[in-house]
C-alpha cells in the first residue's frame, strides 16, 4: 500500500510531496528558488549534499538551514529568501 503525500506550505503555497522527499525537492516542485542572487538571478540547490549552501531556506521559523538535507514532514513552513 503506498504511503500518503506529505503536505507542506513553500513560500505560502501549498505543496504534496511523497514521503521521503527533501525540503529543496520540495522548494523546486513548488516552483520557487532557494535565494536570489546578488545580481538578481534565482538560485537553486546546487550540490544536494550539504556542502554548497545554495538551498538554504527557513525551515519552521529556523533561519539558513540546507533544505537538502531536512526532510519534509506534515505541515512545516518553508520560506525562502
Amino acid at each position: 500500500m503506498p504511503e500518503q503525500a506529505i503536505s507542506i506550505v513553500v513560500n505560502g503555497a501549498p505543496v504534496s510531496v511523497e514521503p521521503g522527499t527533501t525540503v529543496a525537492a520540495a522548494i523546486v516542485i513548488s516552483g520557487s528558488a532557494t535565494r536570489v542572487s546578488v545580481i538578481g538571478q534565482p538560485r537553486a540547490p546546487l550540490c544536494g549534499m550539504g556542502i554548497c549552501f545554495e538551498c538554504r531556506a527557513t525551515i519552521n521559523g529556523f533561519a539558513h538551514r540546507r533544505s537538502c538535507q531536512v526532510l519534509c514532514q506534515p505541515g512545516m513552513d518553508v520560506r525562502t529568501q
